[in-house]
């Protein structure tokens, strides 16, 4: 049976070379390939190239598992693995050339939903600084080889917070109201416009708590592990 570390490892090795991928396609010229849920959700032809490059070396590393990525969706395995991914997480920033988004990808036990899978590894990868975040269930979690602290026992007033928001019209009002009424009980707020990058953010102490309603698997699948 793999290991949790030789996972991590599996998907450490991908998404450095779709990170490698974006950042080049990046420097190319960003081409509009579509929008989805609304004119701001956007797709570029980089997100499906690069979750093209990570379905093709999971498919050769890992042939019985399954696959879940935000642009092409879903395969089931016979493994009981599934790796979900989002091959850039940011697409925003990635068009707009703000260096804040990033390559996720995790694997997981069980079916794809995240309130009964059990997670056991995953890499998050910012392709502009050049951090890689890495987890496996029960090793920790570490920043370029290097382990991570969250930060704790800080207090409600003295806390930075991370936050982000939807694509819905709607959706994206209720979330500011509910910012509204946090900013005047908390030090600050951030909104990063990467929900993996945040949850790395917070593993490694550059927030101290993380908030969001509405992510979807994708999002936070490797992040979460890395800020556990």
């Amino acid at each position: 049976m793999t290991s949790s570390a030789e996972l991590r490892d599996i998907a450490v090795t991908i998404a450095k070379r779709a990170a490698t991928l974006a950042q080049q396609r990046r420097r190319d010229g960003v081409e509009i390939a579509a929008s989805k849920s609304s004119v701001s959700d956007i797709v570029t032809r980089a997100d499906r190239e690069a979750e093209d490059l990570i379905r093709g070396a999971l498919v050769a590393a890992r042939p019985a598992d399954g696959f879940f990525g935000e642009e092409s969706g879903g395969d089931a395995g016979t493994s009981g693995l599934t790796w979900v991914v989002d091959p850039i997480d940011g697409t925003v920033n990635y068009a707009y050339g703000i260096p804040a988004y990033a390559v996720s990808i995790a694997v997981v036990e069980g079916d794809p939903d995240p309130t009964t899978w059990r997670t056991l590894a995953g890499a998050v990868v910012n392709p502009e600084s050049g951090d890689v975040f890495a987890a496996a269930a029960g090793r920790g979690s570490t920043r370029n080889g290097q382990a991570l602290r969250v930060n704790e026992g800080v207090e409600l007033p003295l806390a930075l917070v991370g936050t982000g928001f939807g694509y819905d019209a709607g959706v994206r009002r209720r979330q500011a109201e509910f910012v509204a009424r946090l900013i005047g009980e908390v030090r600050d707020i951030r909104r990063i416009g990467s929900a993996a990058l945040d949850l790395c953010a917070l593993a490694a102490g550059r927030l101290d708590a993380y908030y969001e309603r509405g992510l979807n698997p994708w999002d936070h699948a490797a992040g979460a592990l890395v800020a556990r």
